[in-house]
């Protein structure tokens, strides 16, 4: 691993490893430690492995997600964290009473996040809060296209039935 390639491609995307950790293990020591096993992995990488690399976000995600499930198998943890670490997308022009509904509408989608299985809530939070291409999905869990879609289909219709069933009042 030479330390440009590290520098640009690998290091400014720790965060979103992090952040990705945190969803599998659900501690945020234990994701501090994953991201800084990958990180230390991906830089003792020899030179002729890192040449294969096409996608360096794709490959970090994988190690990241198998070093995590490691953990938590290891653990017996098998929980995942609150999405509360994110960070929201905030308008300065909205009324506070917007706002407020704003929050509680994403606590709902959150809450309904983590109630779904664990591979369609890694597939939605992958696509939809990291925003990775489907491909990039394909490589981090090791699952095929078709399983992407499928899952992320699932998780997405579920949200939104459980979305009409609130409006209507259900529970």
């Amino acid at each position: 691993m030479n330390w440009t390639i590290f520098h640009e491609q690998v290091f400014p995307i720790r965060h979103k490893l992090y952040r990705f950790a945190l969803r599998i293990t659900g501690s945020v020591h234990e994701a501090e430690d994953v991201v800084q096993e990958v990180l230390e992995k991906v830089w003792k990488t020899a030179p002729d492995q890192t040449e294969n690399v096409q996608n360096w976000e794709a490959w970090c995600m994988t190690l990241t997600r198998n070093r995590s499930l490691d953990k938590t198998r290891s653990q017996a943890l098998r929980r995942t964290a609150p999405l509360e670490g994110l960070n929201e997308r905030k308008s300065d022009n909205i009324s506070p009473a917007d706002a407020a509904e704003s929050q509680d509408l994403s606590a709902s989608i959150k809450k309904m996040m983590q109630e779904l299985p664990e591979k369609q809530r890694l597939v939605m939070y992958l696509r939809d809060i990291e925003e990775l291409s489907y491909e990039e999905i394909t490589e981090a869990l090791g699952i095929s296209l078709d399983q992407v879609k499928i899952n992320l289909h699932r998780a997405r219709k579920t949200i939104r039935e459980r979305m009409l069933g609130r409006e209507r009042g259900e529970k």
